[in-house]
């Protein structure tokens, strides 16, 4: 039974009694790609740039995808310049190379790291300006585009990153060695295709990583602050796309953390389990749903810096050349140990979480149980539970807490206020792994 916060009920006029969320068209179902021609001629887009990561260029899936988009009279135009886990200096290279082409609409196929790569890509496209600009306070100016982008059709290849119905992009500044983003109303693309069957043939570890990254996503937004407890705002435009858990959004997290604790060990062991693999996909969309209005907190802040910051750590099944820690891998380990430290300051919420992940709470341990059901979690799926299996130490601690700190965007929304102490307390039990 999901708990009524009574801050719900909540008004005066000094906090925000309003939150918004923008409901993503989304299409589902096995086989669902082959309309995407369908609906790029719907959309009225005639020149379209496919964005689509190195590995998946060639495909059979991509090719499909070009058959079908040229049998509506669409040409499409073709980039790979896509880096898994984007970095802004990337990421402006690629837009060099595509800003004098023809281009009406976009379609995003792969992961996370591809549909950011291809919202990005539309911004900067569609109006054209220092990425910086765009980019999240307090490390960019965060300017809000004057309008809507071009038509966007997002085809997710894994079950993870909801990016396909979210208002954010996510990747690396590399100056800083930190993770940040553009989070804005416009963003968001302007249909999702979900097929689960696009994703069995995805590895081991991407399926755990991204697998995770749902887990993540439903657990934070189900235990982020009420939405009542943002200050209130003068103008509506400058109420933030998170707005903190809401009743809507608590009913997507948590359907999205049962499917994750029934169905990720089942799809990670067998990419061909399609009934996995349905409920996974489904999931992804589902908290993306959920937390692309009402935001995550502590853990997405922490991976930040973490994914910024490495140095040495080459996970299974990610060749690419560079090391990477995955965001799923990312921030699943920071999860484990801020949750823990989180729980006795919304207990309620907390055990909401542990029941729907198959336990009973037990009060006074709420923390300790989520730490060991993660700690288990990561050891069946053969990712590290300590950020010394990445290659961390405690050398690396101010760095891992002022990365941390910059992500103010996301610490607003923990549902306990954490400052440079209680992010010292996490990173070294993370370190340690105890």
């Amino acid at each position: 039974m999901i708990p009524l916060d009574p801050a719900f009920l909540a008004y005066s006029p000094l906090n925000d009694a309003v939150f918004v969320i923008n409901i993503p068209q989304v299409k589902f179902g096995l086989g669902s790609t082959k309309e995407v021609g369908y609906e790029a001629k719907r959309l009225g887009v005639r020149n379209v740039l496919l964005v689509v990561g190195r590995k998946l260029r060639g495909t059979k899936l991509m090719e499909e995808v070009r058959s079908r988009l040229e049998s509506e009279g669409v040409t499409v135009n073709i980039t790979d310049h896509v880096r898994v886990e984007p970095e802004d200096t990337e990421l402006v290279e690629a837009y060099r190379e595509i800003k004098d082409m023809k281009i009406d609409g976009f379609v995003a196929l792969g992961g996370g790291s591809t549909i950011d790569t291809a919202k990005v890509l539309n911004l900067l496209y569609t109006y054209p300006a220092d990425l910086n600009d765009y980019i999240n306070r307090p490390i960019g100016k965060g300017i809000s585009p004057p309008g809507p982008l071009k038509p966007m059709i997002a085809i997710p290849t894994t079950a993870g990153t909801g990016s396909e119905n979210t208002n954010v992009a996510i990747f690396d500044v590399t100056r800083l060695k930190v993770k940040t983003g553009i989070s804005n109303q416009y963003l968001r693309p302007s249909i999702a295709i979900v097929d689960p069957l696009n994703t069995v043939t995805l590895p081991p570890m991407v399926t755990a990583s991204s697998g995770l990254d749902v887990l993540n996503h439903a657990i934070e937004s189900f235990t982020a602050h009420p939405y009542t407890a943002r200050p209130a705002v003068s103008n509506p435009a400058d109420r933030p796309v998170y707005a903190g858990s809401t009743p809507i959004g608590d009913l997507f997290a948590s359907e999205a953390v049962r499917w994750v604790h029934r169905y990720l060990k089942r799809a990670y062991a067998d990419p061909y389990d399609l009934e996995a693999r349905y409920y996974m996909t489904l999931g992804a969309s589902v908290a993306g749903i959920g937390f692309g209005h009402a935001g995550v907190h502590v853990p997405h802040a922490m991976a930040y810096p973490i994914a910024g910051m490495l140095r040495r750590w080459y996970p299974e099944d990610y060749e690419f050349g560079y090391p990477i820690a995955p965001h799923g891998i990312s921030t699943a380990i920071p999860a484990a140990y801020a949750f823990r430290y989180l729980s006795p300051f919304a207990e309620e919420r907390f055990s909401a979480v542990v029941r729907a992940l198959g336990m009973e709470p037990d009060p006074g341990r709420v923390g300790d149980q989520l730490f060991e059901y993660y700690v288990k979690l990561l050891s069946s799926l053969k990712v590290p539970t300590s950020l010394r299996e990445l290659d961390f130490t405690s050398q690396d601690l101010e760095d891992l807490v002022k990365g941390t700190l910059a992500q103010q965007r996301l610490l607003g929304l923990s549902p306990k206020q954490v400052g440079r102490r209680d992010l010292e307390e996490i990173f070294r039990s993370a370190l340690e792994g105890g």
